[in-house]
């Protein structure tokens, strides 16, 4: 079992940054792929970022070059550097944690992020 709590997330203006994190604990946090996904009202939950055991990092296209994924298994933590945000970035952040052989998958509670124009 993996429990997942993220933080970071809030209010802020257009062009503003935010850094989510997210905190692992239960298991051993190097050998899980860590991404970040986002769900926006009436839509489906969607992947933004990710980064794999080995550290291989897959974005989705509109967040390239706006966002940053990175993790630190010491503290077992994954972390989203968000920058340029922009009001269709707003929704709610989950964080998620795959087994990288058997791909059972674990997710967090969310994070709300609103951007404001």
């Amino acid at each position: 079992q993996v429990q997942l709590v993220e933080s970071g997330g809030g209010l802020v203006q257009a062009g503003g940054s935010l850094r989510l994190s997210c905190a692992a604990s239960g298991s051993i946090f190097s050998i899980y792929d860590m991404g970040w996904y986002r769900q926006a009202p009436g839509k489906q939950r969607v992947l933004v970022a990710r980064i794999d055991s080995g550290g291989t990092l897959n974005y989705a296209d509109s967040v390239q070059g706006r966002f940053t994924i990175s993790r630190d298994n010491a503290k077992n933590t994954v972390y989203l550097q968000m920058n340029s945000l922009k009001p269709e970035d707003t929704a709610v952040y989950f964080c998620s944690a795959r087994h990288r052989i058997f791909l059972y998958e674990y997710w967090g509670q969310g994070t709300q992020v609103t951007v404001s124009s």
